[in-house]
């Protein structure tokens, strides 16, 4: 199955149905009067987030969607049946955009979320609503109002414990395939990596998502290499776990460029946790990988960790690791949501 990440569709909600103008005509009814029915009303088109959806790749063969429209009454005071609506599935993470893909319409961040995006319009009133004591006989029946049309974008933000992030070759591809049951392609080449991957991390019992994001390189926010059109997967992991390439020159200078494009970037994404890995010590010696790490440290201000894909060396302590940081971030996370429904019940 192909990744897709961002979808283009049209969306119309139904017409509402016409009202009926309509008399009673019964043999032996004296006084048979107005008796025509409302219109239905049309369908709603509705997003709902999923959890077993991960890609937009549906919405390249199909980007129209339409609802159904309501029925139009009919005499007797029949009131037509209201149009079908229609449900689009979407993967949790999805962010509806304006046909400009500024404004921001909704946000799909759990499963279960729904959103109306697009009302059905009501439908028009029969001469049975228009009876009066002074008006018996009304010959006034409305049309159905207008559904809802629009362009909208569909941008898919994946929803990840924590991100891989480094330059191409540092090996995130490798260390997914180590840690979980993913399967990207790995190759001794830069850009093996073009699409986000996802893999499910088990350590100590406990399971979180880690994503594999597509490597960065300098200008990357200016579009060089495969650009910035991914980072925006970065903006929902809660923790970054950067990997810098060991078998290289210059890891401090290697650490700087990333950060520099996650700046660049902004939305946060500079602000979040980060675990710093000098990955790949399985190709250098003892005193290489010691120097190194301790100029990675300098760097980063802080120690670092190191590990090998390939080997296992120190992947078990950098899991644990994350693993301690995604704990404290879901406690945070429960302890802000029970925060905001007790203010819910403040008088």
């Amino acid at each position: 199955m192909k990744f897709l990440d961002e979808a283009k569709i049209y969306v119309k909600s139904g017409e509402g149905g016409a009202g009926c103008l309509s008399f009673r005509r019964e043999k032996y009814v004296e006084f048979g009067g107005p008796d025509g029915g409302d219109g239905g009303r049309g369908g709603d088109i509705v997003f709902e987030a999923v959890a077993d959806l991960n890609t937009l790749i549906d919405f390249r063969y199909r980007q129209h969607f339409k609802a159904g429209r309501g029925v139009h009454g009919q005499g007797r005071n029949k009131t037509g049946a209201a149009g079908k609506s229609v449900t689009i599935k979407v993967p949790a993470g999805t962010q509806v955009l304006d046909q400009d893909k500024q404004a921001l319409i909704a946000d799909l961040t759990e499963a279960g979320q729904r959103v109306v995006l697009a009302r059905g319009g009501d439908g028009g009133f029969g001469n049975a609503h228009y009876k009066s004591a002074t008006n018996r006989a009304p010959r006034r029946a409305d049309p159905g109002w207008p559904g809802e049309e629009r362009w909208v974008w569909l941008r898919l933000k994946l929803i990840a414990d924590a991100g891989l992030v480094g330059l191409p070759n540092a090996g995130k591809s490798t260390f997914l395939a180590a840690v979980s049951r993913a399967r990207p392609k790995v190759a001794d080449y830069p850009f093996t990596t073009l699409h986000p991957q996802l893999g499910v991390v088990s350590v100590d019992d406990e399971e979180f998502v880690l994503a594999d994001i597509p490597g960065l390189i300098e200008g990357a926010h200016k579009g060089a290499g495969l650009g910035d059109r991914f980072l925006g997967h970065v903006e929902r992991c809660g923790i970054l776990l950067h990997l810098v390439d060991g078998t290289q020159d210059e890891v401090a200078a290697a650490y700087r460029s990333v950060r520099a494009e996650l700046e660049a970037y902004g939305h946060g994404l500079a602000g979040k946790s980060e675990l710093v890995a000098l990955n790949k010590v399985d190709a250098l010696t003892a005193d290489e990988a010691t120097a190194k790490a301790e100029t990675l440290a300098a760097a980063v201000g802080r120690d670092v960790a190191r590990l090998s894909g390939v080997s296992g060396e120190g992947v078990r302590e950098v899991l644990r690791a994350l693993l301690e940081q995604i704990r404290a971030a879901r406690t945070a996370a429960a302890d802000g949501q029970e925060a905001e429904r007790a203010e819910e019940f403040l008088p």
